[in-house]
């Protein structure tokens, strides 16, 4: 079989997130199968012939951004429906309503969310555990071209959240299996981590079997970490230090852990996770909206100065309602220079390393993807330049950080595979799918018997 050449010619800048940080004027991309050969200045690259040429004129190229934290199963069938003060009521109401998922709902719902993904310029992403029907939801993964995280989380400790509580041997044996079924499929771009919930519904039994499986099976865990400053005070009073203190006791955190929200942390938290190698995902979207106090309870800038890799994600699509990493990397520019009053915090092109290189690295996946560079994989987006959000145009960075949203990505290549052109993504019937999920949701609220009526009157 031949491998197709792709070249990406001519883009306006190529903002490259390489250990130079070049951004490339009128640049080229020369791309043979699923990796990237050549990254140059366009006169450089006129020669190599090419099967196809993508003509970037007017765009900027950036690599595919990572979404650390992202549950995409059951969201977007029931978004939007619970209000706004919902409180501690919002996480059982949205397991009660998974629960009540077929398999064939759960595969059209992922869909949904990771065409949605995609077509804002997602490339890889993390599902923390919470996808029922891994199977049956394969094909959506496969259509989709997207690099994925997957696993099934686990607790076997009694929760509020009606979380399946299993033995501790059933939640270890669930996780051997769903690392060794599914780790490495989609020729590579699926992975399979050991998923336990989180430590307030974990024993210590569980989190240290399920972090053997992950250093056995050389893959990695990862943890809802510091949900709030709430479950933080709750863990305090019951073992009298913090949680990322007594993971590291326990010699749960390592390289290969990572550690979701981290809201309510401490300096001395900073450190312990520094020192364990482990790296963190935030998910601003969705703290801000649960009025969690990012700027003060999340120490990203601290945690940034202490050497750990920080990622960004979104969280579900109904409780942050946002699944567009970009908005992620808009609020981690913009939240510390307000909260913490030094508009030096978190300047847009650290913003950019969160959503690309850092958050790549948080995964354990710095040397594949997060960077555009000679030998690694071809997970890009193009940036159509031409739309008025962009304009005017001289530092692109800034553009693309502050200006821009996910409707002006024009075409995004996964895995060397063009999956979204002219902005409509190629491996979908984008409303038809729409319509499908709209009727799941309307049919999941009638059959469970949840209702939130509108504030405002429908009428």
């Amino acid at each position: 079989m031949n491998t197709i050449i792709t070249k990406i010619e001519n883009a306006a800048f190529i903002i490259t997130v390489d250990p130079g940080r070049r951004i490339i004027g009128d640049g080229t991309i020369l791309i043979e199968g699923n990796r990237i050969v050549r990254v140059a200045k366009a006169d450089e690259l006129r020669d190599p012939p090419a099967d196809r040429v993508i003509d970037a004129s007017d765009m900027v190229v950036t690599p595919g951004f990572v979404n650390g934290h992202m549950h995409i199963s059951y969201a977007h069938a029931t978004r939007g429906i619970f209000p706004d003060d919902l409180g501690p009521e919002y996480l059982p109401n949205v397991f009660a309503l998974q629960s009540a998922m077929s398999e064939e709902e759960e595969r059209q719902t992922s869909l949904l969310a990771l065409t949605e993904l995609v077509k804002h310029g997602t490339t890889t992403l993390v599902d923390p555990g919470s996808t029922k029907h891994i199977d049956a939801c394969m094909s959506a993964y496969e259509d989709s071209g997207c690099r994925i995280v997957i696993g099934r989380h686990v607790t076997d400790r009694a929760n509020p959240m009606n979380l399946p509580v299993y033995s501790t041997a059933e939640a270890v044996e669930i996780t051997r299996r769903t690392i060794e079924e599914f780790d490495g499929r989609l020729s590579g771009r699926m992975r399979a981590w050991a998923m336990p919930f989180s430590p307030d519904f974990s024993t210590d039994e569980l989190l240290l079997e399920c972090r053997r499986l992950a250093d056995e099976s050389d893959t990695r865990l990862t943890l809802h970490f510091n949900l709030s400053r709430a479950t933080t005070a709750d863990y305090v009073s019951r073992y009298g230090v913090s949680p990322a203190r007594r993971l590291a006791d326990i010699r749960v955190l390592g390289p290969n852990v990572t550690l979701a929200h981290a809201l309510g942390i401490s300096r001395e938290d900073v450190d312990v996770i520094a020192d364990s190698g482990a790296s963190a995902v935030m998910c601003p979207t969705a703290a801000i909206k649960g009025g969690a106090g990012m700027t003060s309870s999340a120490l990203l800038p601290e945690l940034l100065e202490a050497g750990v890799a920080v990622g960004l994600g979104t969280d579900a699509g109904n409780n942050s309602n946002l699944v567009e990493t970009m908005r992620s990397m808009y609020l981690s520019a913009v939240l510390y220079k307000d909260g913490r009053r030094d508009v030096g915090q978190i300047p847009a092109e650290t913003a950019v390393e969160l959503a690309t290189l850092r958050g790549a690295e948080a995964l354990g996946l710095g040397d594949e993807i997060g960077s555009i560079e000679e030998g690694k994989l071809a997970d890009l987006v193009l940036f159509d330049t031409r739309r008025v959000e962009w304009r005017t145009l001289f530092r692109p960075v800034s553009n693309l950080v502050y200006n821009a949203d996910g409707r002006s990505v024009h075409t995004v290549i996964i895995d060397g595979r063009v999956v979204v052109e002219d902005h409509t993504p190629n491996f979908v019937d984008e409303w038809e799918l729409i319509q499908r999920v709209q009727r799941i949701g309307e049919d999941m609220l009638a059959r469970t018997g949840t209702r939130f009526p509108s504030r405002w009157p429908i009428i």
